[in-house]
């Protein structure tokens, strides 16, 4: 077989992004049904689907846990081995992508945190925050140190700069121990595996160590072997071992945000390994949902409180009234990360692009 051809590390990803684009809206929904009151009223109309985006729709985190460790291995270390030697720097460009945008949606949930209170009495309103509880979040330790989020998922951005930093660490370890020679690639991909090993056989099985990497880094781990696995010289075989070991896993204890996460690993390792990453699908509609993902994720909630609030004052118990305001809230949310996304998150990301992380000459 001819060698495969992989797109440059800048380049957008058309299958990443539909696969974002997707779980993003189960996500956003999963909330709405979640947290109420709107999809209380409504829920006698379909129940089935309310109960389902409520208890299991939260499974698509996995998506973003996968293409998170996919993405980190393609731009820490696209041949396996740690492309920089500045680990400390790519740590600061890491939590400066995540918490500039978070940061600025911490404000925006607060106010409208404040302004729900004033419409509605409801659980999902979260409190006014202490000035501990704000640190916590700037520094994304709030849920190691035992605060309630401000907001809904904010949880998962703590997590990510985690399960990056988990990695980055592991890759370095690898390069000191492999000394950067041929084999240093090999080590890495065998330690990476070790740590996930550990996550899927204990740590992920215990929910006392869900406020940290460790609790997640097998999906994570997932996604940067998957990336490795398709570039090798025999990525089919590489991605059926990665598949047995996790079946194996499965076996041992199933869990299906386990069995989701290793079924889109391997989408993406083929579609990474055959040409479809880059190529298909074809739709600007994916694309622009994908670009602007981030920033759906971190508004999206105060949308909801707001959009909750004001049905809840104005007495609205009607059924259909209701699930239209989940509809509304649903496409408010779309519209308001389009926003953010244009005026926040898009010039912040601009500006990151003079903060540059010198390679590690070989």
């Amino acid at each position: 077989m001819a060698e495969a051809s992989f797109p440059a590390a800048g380049s957008r990803l058309p299958f990443i992004d539909a696969l974002k684009a997707v779980a993003l809206q189960l996500i956003v929904l999963h909330h709405l049904a979640f947290y109420g009151p709107m999809s209380d009223h409504a829920y006698a109309l379909i129940p089935e689907l309310l109960s389902w985006l409520s208890q299991h729709a939260r499974a698509v985190v996995q998506v973003f846990l996968v293409i998170g460790g996919f993405l980190a291995a393609r731009s820490l270390a696209p041949t396996g081995t740690l492309a920089s030697s500045q680990p400390l720097r790519l740590l600061l460009k890491r939590y400066l992508k995540l918490a500039v945008p978070y940061l600025a949606a911490l404000l925006i949930g607060i106010v409208c945190a404040a302004l729900a209170r004033t419409l509605m009495t409801h659980e999902s309103v979260p409190e006014q925050p202490t000035l501990a509880q704000l640190l916590a979040h700037a520094l994304l330790l709030q849920g190691v140190l035992g605060y309630d989020g401000l907001s809904a998922g904010v949880w998962y951005v703590a997590i990510d700069f985690q399960l990056f930093s988990l990695l980055l660490v592991v890759l370095w370890l690898a390069r000191g121990v492999g000394g950067g020679g041929a084999g240093t690639a090999l080590v890495g991909a065998l330690l990476v595996a070790t740590v996930a090993l550990l996550s899927l056989y204990y740590f992920n099985r215990d929910p006392a160590w869900d406020s940290w990497a460790l609790y997640f880094f097998g999906s994570y781990a997932l996604g940067a072997l998957s990336y490795w696995a398709a570039r090798a010289k025999h990525a089919v075989r590489w991605l059926l071992l990665i598949v047995a070991v996790v079946v194996a896993a499965l076996l041992f204890d199933y869990r299906s945000r386990i069995a989701v996460a290793l079924l889109v690993a391997l989408a993406i390792g083929l579609a990474s390994r055959y040409g479809f990453l880059a190529r298909w699908p074809r739709s600007s509609l994916f694309a622009y949902l994908g670009q602007i993902s981030y920033s759906v994720f971190l508004i999206h909630f105060p949308v909801c409180l707001i959009i909750n609030g004001l049905f809840t004052r104005a007495g609205v118990a009607d059924p259909w009234l209701n699930l239209a305001g989940v509809i509304l809230a649903w496409a408010a949310s779309l519209l308001a990360g389009g926003l953010f996304y244009r005026f926040v998150e898009s010039p912040a990301q601009r500006g990151f692009r003079g903060f540059r992380v010198t390679p590690r000459l070989t």
